[in-house]
């Protein structure tokens, strides 16, 4: 009888260090995951989703992978004296209650040198790596980039009456 409690102590122990370990990738869900389309043979694409922590706890997203490109890397844009530049980072946070916004100028998961061309249509698999040891697998749709207005498009005001 006395092995059994043990036993069943070690299992109870094992069990809430999982419930921990599942932390942060069971808070945060993710909405609206894409990867932008490039032309073929471009070196490097991104992944743009929204990040929101419903939990009580801040979460910290430290990694991504994927096997769609064969450097996966989480990435910022900075202005550094008025230009902007792309810069590696360590991890992007998200506060609890809150969320963190991945898209074009911004935080993004930077896919470099794709394993396959990425077409219209087809589906990224990405793994999200948080500081707690847990993940979040998510499916990324591949989009065009939306194209901005053509000027001709554009409205300035400058009508006249003759």
């Amino acid at each position: 009888m006395k092995n059994l409690s043990r036993f069943t102590l070690a299992l109870l122990a094992a069990a809430s260090s999982l419930a921990f370990a599942a932390g942060s990738a069971d808070s945060v869900s993710v909405v609206d995951p894409y990867v932008r389309m490039v032309p073929p043979g471009a070196k490097a694409t991104a992944a743009f989703m929204v990040l929101k922590n419903a939990g009580d706890k801040d979460a910290r997203l430290v990694k991504a992978e994927s096997g769609a490109a064969k450097t996966v890397e989480l990435h910022n844009h900075i202005n550094d004296g008025g230009v902007m530049k792309m810069r590696q980072v360590q991890a992007i946070d998200i506060k609890a209650k809150g969320e963190a916004a991945l898209q074009p100028g911004g935080y993004h998961v930077m896919l470099i040198n794709p394993t396959a061309p990425l077409k219209e249509g087809d589906k990224v698999a990405l793994t999200l790596g948080f500081a707690d040891g847990s993940s979040k697998n998510v499916e990324a749709l591949v989009k065009k980039p939306e194209a901005a207005p053509a000027p001709a498009a554009m409205d300035h005001g400058h009508h006249h009456k003759h």
